[in-house]
């Protein structure tokens, strides 16, 4: 493939976020992505001072689309608390590459202070938006917050189960959790 003098930055970052969740932040190299992108060293550089340029903009691309534009998506489809958290479940489910980066990211925030912070603020974001909806049915601010708790966990979590769930799919398993969550 020829080398192109100036790669999108978008593919850069994409593909430093792909790096990330293969290997970890170690992983993100200037030299081995233009290898693998079929760009110079240049069109890194045109885009990004350092490498550390490009760490920053793949956490500000990370919190853009699992925050900004998620929020976003399931505000603009109206409807009730129930409504917008099961889009928000579809959804979360529907990101094919997700799960890896983002244990990825919280492996990297447990080793860097700036990442944990960062990822303590988004993290907060999502609850915070969460908190909102599931106030708007459950019992009481504990029964939301332990709601709120328990679905976060499951979607941070659930990636990381390795059992099986005899007469059910994993996918069986994950529907009837959301769905106890939202009766």
């Amino acid at each position: 493939m020829p080398a192109q003098a100036r790669t999108p930055r978008s593919d850069w970052i994409a593909a430093g976020l792909t790096a990330l969740a293969r290997g970890g932040p170690e992983a993100v190299r200037v030299e081995p992505l233009a290898r693998e992108l079929g760009a110079t060293k240049g069109s890194f550089y045109w885009h990004f001072d350092d490498r550390a340029g490009l760490l920053e903009a793949m956490l500000d691309e990370w919190e853009r689309t699992v925050v900004d534009d998620v929020i976003a998506q399931i505000d603009a489809g109206g409807g009730d608390a129930r409504d917008r958290l099961r889009r928000l479940f579809a959804l979360a489910g529907s990101f094919r590459d997700l799960p890896a980066v983002e244990l990825a990211i919280r492996d990297w925030a447990r080793r860097d202070a700036g990442v944990a912070r960062r990822l303590k603020r988004l993290d907060n974001r999502r609850l915070d938006y969460m908190r909102t909806l599931f106030a708007a049915f459950a019992d009481d601010d504990a029964d939301a917050e332990v709601r709120c708790t328990l679905a976060f966990a499951l979607f941070v979590g659930h990636p990381l189960i390795a059992a099986d769930h005899p007469g059910r799919t994993r996918r069986d398993v994950l529907d009837l959790a959301l769905a106890h969550l939202l009766r």
